[in-house]
């Protein structure tokens, strides 16, 4: 019996499919009247790891425009880093709010 070589007929062509990547959502901060501007630039660092001038600016753009984006993040880390910066604002009693938006 001859060997036959079925390698050749199975030539497999360049998949097409890509992975789709996750949905993002924007975490974005609100402004209020009571919360202490030096409590807002503290949480920004904390929670989304900016330095303390990339925090201050993004305070007052939160003060001067109403809200700031603070980063982008598949849903799931969307949520915790919303959640990180309402529970902080609970424990220290302020109204400092936070919400997520998808992109």
């Amino acid at each position: 019996m001859a060997d036959i070589n079925h390698s050749e007929n199975l030539k497999l062509k360049p998949s097409k499919i890509k992975p789709k990547l996750p949905s993002l959502y924007k975490v974005v901060i609100l402004n209020d009247d009571y919360t202490p501007m030096e409590f807002v630039v503290h949480v920004v660092q904390t929670v989304f790891n900016k330095t303390h001038d990339e925090a201050t600016r993004l305070m007052l753009k939160i003060h001067t425009e109403g809200m700031g984006i603070c980063g982008m993040y598949p849903l799931e880390i969307a949520e915790t880093k919303m959640n990180q910066v309402l529970n902080f604002a609970k424990e220290e009693q302020h109204p400092l709010q936070c919400i997520i938006e998808k992109i």
